[in-house]
């Protein structure tokens, strides 16, 4: 484990440091423009940072205080609820944070390279980015309890409703590209970055923690450290504040959010439409199938057993409220970045561009297929937990359980992963012949990055856990990420160099020996990483023991 997870990092602390650092001095070669782009692009990245670190408290905060077992018995314990918020909190805050660091550390030090900053430099980020992580923890926190206690109530929802609704209306307003003309006069460089950049400018608005962050890193690095002192002081105090309110004023708001949730029946308990629907439910018994399982019945006509886990399987991930909640996060920033793909269209007039991109759009949404699978895939056998010797003795067997299980997951994700392909791809107004051939490739990769995980599942399993987030954090779950990201790139690497639109051959274009080694490596690769650990995984678990 020591040895996966530190030649992992190492990696790409390395390869991200040398990338950040070639495009900063890349910028930095425009006169005049190289430091306004630069700083402009550190107010959104930190802006953005900001919202998505938000979200990850909220989420894993949601389900470290009200859907974890150890809450449950520690709340049972002559400790104060204060103290149990406590200790919490900062697990949740440092499950929500440790990523931000580890992405940002290269670029930040990129940064400090670039600009010649001194030593105490990046003792100063290091510092300022450790409070500025406080903040959205304490907001997260305090969202997650407030959503506890309000979920269920009917004017919340209809609140919340009309605020999203609201909003994602006053984004596609306010992020709507301008329409330049031709016949413009406004030719001055500054002036037409000025309308390019406008609608960046509610990153620099200055009661954003993030402004706070940013300002200081960019004015320490230049020297002007007075400035720089005064935005560290200032989310200094912030964090004071709103950390000591959360470490000594919020035990009472917790204990009733948890007493609410654990005392809940449905959000929807409130609404009459759900209470008359529970109440036929009872009153017209029915055993002739729910919908679920008729729904199921659709695609697969195998034995009732096999169906009754299938079906359970699909009931539980519905019932956990944190799983499908952090899948909502996770496509709406598809969402978003399928959306904007139409903007970029209008440039793919050189043949090397749309073969470029074309790829680099199959890289992405490979990468969001493995965030997927080793997300919800991998925890799926750990998640039988003690329960896994009944199972074990029924006459289905742990084989074709988890076999039932490998199927679900295929099905499931394939039209996730053949969708998202084929959207971008006519966002991007790419040609039928080529996009045929990016859902092909994208439909092999299903199934091996499924197989992977379910696999690798099987061999590294943790019963003990019933938190899938703390499932896919352990070894087994480190070494299934890995592993999709190297499959990915080799992948894409190679079947970009043997594409059959490629431009690199005799004649401008690749050769059919080319394409031919492309397709077989790329056949071999998805059979080795895919096939040998499934097949490992079902010969683990035909001998055993729990």
């Amino acid at each position: 484990m020591a040895v996966t997870i530190g030649l992992f990092v190492v990696t790409y602390l390395s390869v991200s440091f040398v990338l950040f650092h070639r495009g900063l001095q890349f910028l930095n070669n425009f006169p005049a423009l190289g430091s306004l782009l630069t700083e402009r692009l550190f107010f959104l990245l930190f802006v953005f940072l900001l919202v998505l670190l938000l979200f990850s408290n909220l989420v894993i905060g949601y389900s470290n205080f009200f859907r974890n077992r150890e809450t449950s018995f520690l709340m049972s314990l002559p400790v104060s609820a204060q103290t149990i918020f406590r200790w919490k909190f900062i697990e949740s805050a440092l499950l929500a944070s440790w990523a931000f660091i580890f992405l940002i550390a290269p670029l930040l030090a990129a940064y400090g390279m670039t600009r010649g900053a001194p030593w105490h430099f990046y003792l100063m980020t290091l510092a300022a980015l450790a409070m500025f992580i406080v903040l959205p923890g304490v907001a997260g926190a305090w969202v997650a309890m407030n959503l506890a206690r309000y979920l269920d109530r009917r004017s919340f929802q209809v609140v919340a409703i009309l605020l999203t609704l609201t909003f994602l209306t006053l984004a596609v307003i306010w992020f709507r590209p301008e329409t330049l003309t031709d016949t413009s006069t406004d030719t001055r460089v500054l002036a037409t970055l000025d309308k390019l950049l406008m609608r960046t400018h509610f990153a620099e608005w200055p009661w954003l923690p993030s402004y706070w962050l940013t300002t200081s890193v960019l004015q320490w690095s230049e020297g002007a450290w007075t400035a720089a002192g005064f935005f560290l002081l200032v989310l200094l105090s912030n964090v004071l504040f709103f950390g000591w309110l959360s470490f000594n004023c919020t035990g009472k708001l917790f204990y009733e959010a948890f007493s609410t949730v654990q005392s809940r029946e449905s959000i929807f308990v409130r609404w009459n439409w759900f209470r008359r629907w529970r109440l036929q439910r009872h009153v017209h018994i029915d055993y002739g199938g729910g919908p679920v399982e008729k729904f199921m019945r659709l695609g697969y006509r195998g034995p009732d057993d096999v169906l009754a886990l299938l079906v359970k399987d699909a009931r539980m991930f519905w019932r956990d409220t944190t799983q499908w909640g952090q899948t909502l996060v996770l496509f709406g920033l598809l969402a978003v970045y399928v959306i904007n793909l139409r903007h970029f269209s209008q440039e793919l007039t050189n043949s090397f561009w749309l073969h470029l991109v074309s790829y680099l759009n199959l890289g992405a949404c490979a990468l969001n297929l493995a965030t997927l699978t080793t997300r919800f895939v991998f925890p799926q056998f750990s998640l039988e937990g003690k329960r896994l010797w009944i199972m074990g003795m029924a006459p289905m067997g742990l084989v074709r359980a988890l076999q039932a299980k490998f199927w679900l997951a295929t099905r499931a994700a394939l039209p996730v992963a053949l969708g998202l392909i084929l959207l971008s791809c006519h966002m991007l107004q790419m040609p039928m012949d080529r996009t045929l051939y990016l859902g092909l490739i994208i439909a092999t990769m299903t199934f091996t990055l499924a197989a992977l995980a379910m696999g690798l599942g099987a061999i590294f399993p943790n019963f003990r856990e019933d938190n899938p987030t703390k499932i896919v954090s352990g070894f087994g779950g480190t070494l299934c990420l890995v592993l999709s990201f190297l499959y990915i790139v080799g992948s894409v690497t190679l079947l970009a160099v043997g594409s059959p639109w490629g431009e690199h051959g005799e004649h401008g274009q690749t050769s059919p020996r080319w394409i031919l080694a492309a397709w077989f490596g790329f056949a071999i690769f998805s059979f080795v990483i895919g096939w040998i650990p499934y097949r490992l995984g079902l010969r683990r678990i035909k001998t055993f023991e729990l």
